[in-house]
């Protein structure tokens, strides 16, 4: 069984043949991601071309498998980027894309905050137009890319019409690192991911930092998270993948009571269980990618199928592979330890699991 992306016999496979991992800062890690491997042209197509979303997924999955820590980079260059792909005037696209598909310029997506999770509707962050721009106020949380960002696509809320619901209030504005009025604070980790806090105080934008028309944030942050949301699986299939290759080559060479580890038949059965188990979050993944690419409107429910069981059968494949390893499993500095902790958090961001749930749910219930 080989990862999807062995199989892509062209430009992309050849760019990501040579990835076998990234070393240096976070922000070198991001760089490079950009100028030696030339992966965010495929986050920022040039011209009108869509985004090819089996492409993402084929990278992010050899990026789980090689470096969670640059794949969650990846990721949120596309987040913070493809807003202005969407929503961008001309000239906010000649000034900025250009520096995120080189990566000499690094993005963030600051949505989420300390009493606006999955509820994106109830967030606090306001934006009120002063002379010819705005300024904004409140605090994002868990904000990836802080420390490393040059931008961020930050979503307020604008005074609210009367009778109009919450998040027809919600802009988008590009908000610049180390702007006046906006502290970037870090948020220390339990694994390798450049994370933080912003607090935004005064903070004061030019008109041209708007994305869009304002009211429309919402409607733009959902369609970043709808079109990135698949590619979180195949972040997971990659980290599964390699828990996978990981324990197979362990109970291999492992001699336990004279005989191989692999040998014994609960090993086998263990083993058979986690190449089934990745071998439909990959399918499912796939399945989702291929619908979007197609030209599907919305691919809403299968990208949520994808998420959910990739993300949550990862967690049990790497769980298995920690096991299979015994006491070394869980030393730190073995892959499998890290992968154990890198693999949890992807079962939250991009909408947690009980979200999933409840969209695949309702989707059945409405028809």
């Amino acid at each position: 069984m080989r990862p999807f992306f062995e199989a892509r016999h062209d430009e992309l496979a050849a760019r990501l043949a040579g990835i076998h991992g990234f070393g240096g800062d976070d922000r070198a890690v991001a760089q490079d991601m950009g100028s030696s491997h030339g992966l965010y042209g495929y986050l920022l197509p040039e011209g009108d071309a869509p985004i090819d979303v089996r492409a993402l997924c084929v990278i992010r999955e050899r990026l789980g498998y090689v470096s969670p820590l640059a794949d969650a980079i990846f990721a949120v260059q596309g987040l913070g980027s493809y807003p202005i792909a969407l929503a961008g005037t001309d000239a906010q696209k000649r000034r900025w894309l250009p520096g995120l598909r080189a990566g000499s310029r690094i993005a963030g997506f600051a949505l989420t905050e300390p009493e606006a999770g999955s509820d994106v509707a109830s967030m606090q962050a306001t934006a009120r137009a002063d002379g010819g721009g705005y300024v904004l106020d409140g605090d994002k949380t868990l904000i990836s890319n802080v420390g490393i960002a040059d931008q961020y696509v930050v979503f307020a809320k604008l005074p609210a019409a009367p009778g109009d619901k919450p998040h027809r209030a919600i802009t988008a504005f590009v908000v610049e690192s180390g702007a006046d009025g906006l502290t970037e604070t870090p948020i220390p980790m339990g694994i390798e991911h450049p994370i933080g806090a912003l607090a935004l105080r005064g903070c004061r934008v030019g008109a041209d930092a708007r994305l869009g028309d304002e009211g429309r944030g919402f409607r733009l942050a959902m369609q970043t998270l709808d079109t990135f949301r698949v590619s979180v699986g195949a972040a997971a299939v990659g980290m599964a993948q390699r828990a996978f290759d990981e324990a197979l080559a362990h109970v291999r060479a492992r001699v336990q009571f004279g005989a191989a580890l692999g040998s014994h038949q609960l090993v086998q059965a263990q083993l058979a269980d986690m190449a089934t188990e990745l071998d439909a979050a990959r399918l499912l993944v796939l399945r989702a990618a291929y619908e979007k690419d197609a030209g599907r409107e919305r691919v809403t429910v299968e990208a949520a199928m994808a998420k959910l069981y990739a993300t949550e059968a990862a967690q049990r494949i790497i769980d298995a592979a920690v096991q299979l390893h015994g006491g070394r499993g869980v030393v730190a500095g073995e892959t499998v330890e890290a992968l154990y902790r890198a693999i949890r958090p992807l079962r939250i961001y991009e909408g947690t699991s009980e979200i999933q749930r409840l969209i695949i749910g309702r989707a059945l219930v409405e028809g």
